[in-house]
């Protein structure tokens, strides 16, 4: 649906007594639910401005409460660029209250771009305020402005100061604007704070869970950068759009105790969570893997920094801007917590949305990118156990088939091509690991800034249920091949007899070769022949169908052959 701009027209909103706010960047993710906040208030006639010429609604808006909005008359749209005082005035006449939501995409690091937006944009707001009367400005502002982009902040509080240099851009132009919103207060009868939301997600996001999703779908989310133990305070934006109301209903109701004019509010879930385990439960409730490769700052900092200076040299070529930078790797590895004491306190905000139930409702809203179901398990990883042992064999995990094939070459050079008996390397087998257990006891917890896992003696216990289960697989296993002898028995399943004897012609092979010479021949093998037969399925079960076909048939003619004699 398009809606032209005229319902917006600001001279048709002074009229008939109507209350109205605007919103800037009312288009953008959390604005949105603002808006829709505001109108299911029924205090409100909400003025929507962006930039686009005209408003284009989504289905679920335009059978939802803007939808509606507009068509009564209770929303309105109006076509504005921020960088045009002129179109700023003309978008705020009228208006009692102005949210200032826009700004652009976080994650474009052009200075040029968001020193327009965030700092001349914001001045033509507070300017537009003065000369339309409004009373009350809330500005969307950001955690980032007090984040230096090295040291992490851990419950953080409004009285931190802004730093000497800022992680990007963004959070350095942020904090201009906030500067000039915080000066504005008091001045010709407006009243101003900043709201400052920290990570927000939840339905409607364009940002967060689809590049997570397309990272997970390019086999990139399988990994944590760092010890993955940062602390974060993500916000649902439902609670967002509420701190902005509790914002303006406290500046409304306070004229001339002045106690929430002139601050700024961090406003969170007020639940901290691990950043990892986060991004973790948003990948895992949409079908994907989780993270559970963990690489070192140390090993991925100099790499980004590589990466940027790539990018510094060859952006005049047209060259994308990299996802792997310094910033991000800090965003990505530090904690970032904030106390939300001070808005509870003055704002009367708590949040409406719980982090669980935000988490719920933003995976059920992108049920539309969630993981397509998996193939069917080939018969190859169901011989192996469908477990790590078939995921390595069958080099699903490159990285743990690689270290187990190595770990087997160190094996084989160190205890069976010496010429030891299968006994006398076991013990030795077991005598390495006694004294790698025993070293690895002694070394402390944290050696040159790398935290040592020690290992619990819970590792190694066999618990109850876990017993139980393995007496049933062993039982399973006996009665598989109880079964097999049965069928054998009955002298009518070739297939089965054809692969029996090609098993058993494999084991004679074997037995008759010595230690040595089975392990360097036979791991190999059975990495070769496994991964052949996965490929290759369909194919080599059409041979042995085929040459028990064959052998049917030779047995149906020797049997014709001995009844006519």
């Amino acid at each position: 649906m398009q809606t032209e701009t005229k319902e917006g027209s600001p001279e048709m909103a002074e009229g008939g007594g109507e209350r109205w706010c605007v919103v800037t960047g009312g288009r953008g993710f959390a604005a949105r639910h603002l808006v829709e906040m505001l109108l299911r208030s029924q205090e409100w006639w909400v003025r929507v401005a962006d930039l686009s010429p005209s408003i284009v609604l989504e289905p679920h808006e335009e059978d939802g409460v803007l939808g509606a909005g507009i068509r009564s008359g209770r929303a309105a749209y109006v076509s504005a660029d921020l960088r045009n005082k002129a179109q700023v005035v003309k978008a705020l006449n009228g208006a009692e209250v102005v949210f200032h939501m826009a700004a652009p995409d976080s994650s474009i690091n052009n200075y040029q771009l968001h020193y327009s937006v965030n700092v001349e944009g914001t001045k033509n707001v507070i300017d537009a305020c003065f000369e339309c009367k409004v009373k009350r400005l809330i500005y969307t502002s950001s955690p980032s402005v007090v984040f230096d982009g090295v040291h992490g902040i851990f419950n953080g509080e409004e009285s931190m100061p802004y730093p000497d240099k800022f992680n990007d851009s963004y959070s350095e132009t942020k904090a201009e604007g906030e500067k000039q919103v915080m000066k504005a207060n008091g001045r010709n009868g407006l009243l101003t704070c900043c709201i400052r939301p920290s990570s927000i997600f939840g339905p409607g996001d364009k940002l967060l869970v689809p590049s997570l999703v397309a990272a997970a779908r390019a086999g990139k989310s399988k990994f944590i950068i760092g010890d993955g133990n940062n602390m974060y305070d993500f916000t649902y934006v439902e609670n967002v759009a509420y701190g902005h109301v509790c914002a303006e209903r406290t500046l409304a109701s306070e004229v001339g105790t002045n106690k929430a004019a002139g601050q700024a509010y961090f406003i969170t879930n007020m639940e901290p969570i691990k950043f990892w385990e986060f991004i973790s439960l948003i990948i895992e409730g949409l079908g994907y893997e989780r993270p559970g490769t963990k690489i070192p700052f140390s090993v991925i900092m100099p790499v980004a920094h590589a990466v940027e200076w790539t990018y510094r040299v060859f952006s005049r070529y047209g060259m994308r801007v990299p996802q792997l930078t310094p910033s991000r790797i800090r965003l990505l590895t530090c904690n970032r917590t904030f106390s939300c004491a001070k808005a509870k306190d003055q704002l009367g905000y708590e949040p409406i949305v719980t982090l669980k139930e935000g988490l719920k409702r933003t995976i059920e809203s992108y049920s539309h990118l969630r993981a397509q179901p998996q193939r069917k398990i080939s018969k190859a990883s169901i011989y192996l156990g469908d477990g790590k042992i078939a995921k390595t064999v069958l080099w699903k995990d490159k990285k743990q088939t690689v270290t187990t094939l190595l770990l087997l070459a160190a094996m084989y050079y160190h205890l069976f091509s010496c010429g030891y008996t299968f006994i006398t390397a076991m013990a030795k087998l077991l005598s390495l690991t006694a004294l790698f257990l025993f070293i690895h006891g002694m070394l402390p917890t944290r050696i040159l800034g790398y935290n040592i896992e020690k290992l619990q003696p819970s590792n190694f216990h066999v618990s109850e249920v876990k017993a139980q289960h393995i007496a049933c697989s062993v039982s399973s296993s006996w009665n598989s091949a109880v079964g097999v002898i049965k069928s054998l028995c009955k002298g009518k399943d070739w297939l089965l007899f054809l692969r029996a004897i090609c098993f058993l012609f494999v084991l004679n092979v074997l037995g008759a070769m010595s230690l040595q010479t089975t392990f360097k021949i036979g791991i190999p093998v059975f990495f070769i022949a496994f991964y052949v037969y996965e490929k290759w399925e369909d194919s080599i079960d059409n041979l042995f169908e085929d040459a028990s076909s064959y052998i049917l048939k030779l047995r149906s003619n020797a049997t014709q052959k001995f009844s006519r004699n």
